[in-house]
């Protein structure tokens, strides 16, 4: 699982509360960390294979949005490969990791290990963080027609700058003046803390507000594409709320309990002593949490698959087929319609106005369509209440 207690093991002169819990039967959290990453790893992969019989609707232009969703997989698989080899070489090689204990030890592998495996966890799911918050983002401006292909290159920037400049100046911090010397008590590991739970807490708290506004111009923007509200519409509006509500949902569950071990583990930071008996029932809750923790975490890749495409099924099909590339479409369609050019005649302007508006209707499509990805009932819903398909 991810945590900033992870780094905080790595120093040798660690606190009372990171020890309890690392320390709290490794053997049995490791053992729960690599079965819930490992079924998680391979749901998440076998939801984001092609499927036969799955039909391949064919988009006018690449989507922002599916590229994030995407983007936010290949986040949790890679955090979920990285929880699986740091909890087997903890299991594998006690002698390895005891060595991490170590205050003047010679051998700087352990320390190695520790301190980048704990890194590589930390920055992708931190990227994962990032990349949902600009989903949210994304959809608001997808929806405002402000977004295109071009801001998914401020996305990257965004996510991956940010991302590993919060860790690397999380772990700097936390490890001052040096990784065997790390300053003693809670004041210089609380930036790392921040720099770690920064992200987590972006989405927690602004991502609904965004989902909220989203929503709401979703509805507007269905109610002025015919100029009525059908329940087509409005079952489509209702679908789009509840994928974002499965979003936070997914969030939430696997998350919350990080926030409540790490009030728990401050909570008794700040005691004098940790192990004293009117503290034994939060220490029994952080235990419970961490466990907890270590099954919720990974399983985030696989739960967000469902939340974003549904279940897809066990019939993978793994036949190279070759999709047809929009721009290829685009121009070929262009040339047959400039190779016979239609005569200027009285009818241009009202063919014009026409056209105008039919493409207005498209891009309206085409954003509900961004948004709605994945569900096929509302992707048919849009195209027989879209103009274009009744006939404008």
């Amino acid at each position: 699982m991810a945590s900033p207690r992870l780094e905080t093991y790595c120093c040798p002169n660690r606190d009372a509360a990171t020890q309890l819990v690392m320390n709290f039967q490794p053997e049995v959290f490791c053992s729960v960390c690599i079965g819930s990453a490992s079924i998680s790893l391979l749901l998440t992969i076998l939801q984001l294979l092609p499927k036969k019989g799955q039909i391949l609707r064919k988009m006018p232009k690449a989507s922002s949005s599916s590229t994030i969703l995407l983007l936010i997989s290949i986040c949790d698989i890679l955090g979920g490969l990285g929880m699986i080899f740091r909890s087997s070489v903890w299991l594998g090689f006690p002698g390895f990791i005891a060595n991490i204990s170590v205050v003047n030890g010679t051998d700087v592998w352990p320390s190695a290990f520790c301190v980048g495996s704990a890194m590589w966890i930390q920055l992708l799911y931190s990227a994962g963080f990032w990349w949902l918050f600009c989903y949210a983002v994304d959809s608001y401006l997808v929806v405002r027609r402000s977004a295109g292909l071009s801001t998914i290159v401020l996305y990257h920037m965004m996510t991956w700058g940010l991302a590993v400049m919060l860790c690397v100046e999380g772990i700097t911090l936390l490890y001052y003046p040096s990784l065997s010397s790390c300053e003693d008590g809670l004041e210089h590991a609380i930036p790392h803390y921040i720099t770690t739970y920064a992200p987590l807490l972006l989405v927690l708290v602004v991502n609904p507000i965004l989902f909220r506004r989203t929503v709401s111009a979703v509805a507007s923007l269905l109610k002025g594409r015919q100029g009525i509200y059908t329940e087509n519409e409005r079952r489509l509006g209702t679908e789009i709320q509840i994928r974002f509500f499965k979003i936070m949902l997914v969030f939430v569950i696997c998350w919350s309990s990080n926030i409540i071990n790490e009030s728990l583990l401050f909570y008794l930071e700040m005691q004098p002593d940790i192990n004293d008996m009117p503290l034994k029932n939060i220490r029994s809750a952080a235990l419970i949490t961490w466990i907890i923790m270590g099954v919720l975490n990974p399983m985030q890749g696989f739960l967000f698959t469902l939340a974003f495409y549904g279940w897809t099924g066990w019939r993978v099909d793994l036949k190279w087929r070759k999709r047809e590339i929009p721009w290829e479409s685009m121009s070929s369609s262009t040339v047959g319609e400039n190779a016979y050019p239609s005569p200027v005649n009285y009818q241009s302007n009202i063919h014009d106005s026409k056209k105008a508006l039919t493409t207005d209707s498209q891009q309206t499509d085409e954003a509900i369509s961004m948004l709605s990805e994945g569900n096929t009932s509302s992707d048919d819903r849009l195209t027989r209440s879209s103009p274009i398909y009744q006939g404008w």
